[in-house]
């Protein structure tokens, strides 16, 4: 993934595998995590002009907590964090689950943020505004998920959350190299909720956008 990544002109790529609580994606667990940190760091040795960053797509749990520990995190470069279960909580539910993560300082991107499937499911039920809120007060940026089922961000929260004055990542979700064609798609999607590039957490060079996921720590 990271030769395609430089072939398509990128100068990094985050790897984000799940966590532990996801079995049905094979999700990492603590030690599997900490090998992964461990073949990225050697990995970056050898690339030129190019990074790999240390991250996790880490479970948003029932309760509102977060499937990795703080220790844990703290030695990624950006954290990324989405709901997979309890869809049918009441939208209040879900609505203080998200907004607990928002507040975790180690958290840098609210994943997939209605949980969407088009054709599929229409998501779970959360309070945009009040999340998005949170992600002004927090620095806390929220996904535009490329993959062409989610799209999700849709332009139109795409819009609310450049007024709110939240900050935006589009990320493929690739779990191979042929999905990485559908930057594309989000990108589209950007556009026609009025974003641009200096809304976008990922148009950012690698010193920028690492300074902007340690300033939440530093909170």
């Amino acid at each position: 993934m990271a030769e395609r990544a430089m072939k398509m002109g990128y100068k990094y790529l985050v790897v984000s595998d799940h966590s532990q609580s996801l079995h049905v994606a094979n999700g990492l667990t603590e030690e599997e995590l900490l090998e992964e940190i461990g073949e990225i760091d050697t990995l970056n040795k050898k690339l030129k002009g190019f990074s790999l960053l240390k991250a996790t797509e880490v479970d948003i749990l029932s309760d509102g907590s977060i499937d990795f520990p703080d220790n844990l995190l703290e030695k990624l470069d950006i954290v990324i964090a989405s709901i997979h279960s309890g869809f049918k909580q009441g939208k209040e539910k879900i609505t203080e689950r998200m907004i607990a993560a928002v507040h975790n300082p180690y958290v840098n991107v609210i994943a997939h943020p209605t949980g969407r499937l088009i054709g599929r499911r229409e998501g779970y039920e959360v309070d945009l505004d009040k999340v998005m809120e949170a992600c002004a007060e927090t620095g806390t940026a929220l996904e535009l998920n490329c993959y062409y089922d989610r799209l999700d961000l849709n332009d139109i929260n795409c819009r609310r959350a450049k007024a709110a004055g939240v900050m935006i990542s589009i990320s493929t979700d690739s779990h191979n190299i042929d999905q990485m064609w559908m930057m594309e798609l989000g990108v589209g999607i950007a556009r026609r909720g009025w974003l641009e590039a200096k809304n976008v957490i990922n148009t950012l060079p690698l010193n920028d956008l690492k300074a902007f996921c340690r300033k939440k720590r530093k909170r």
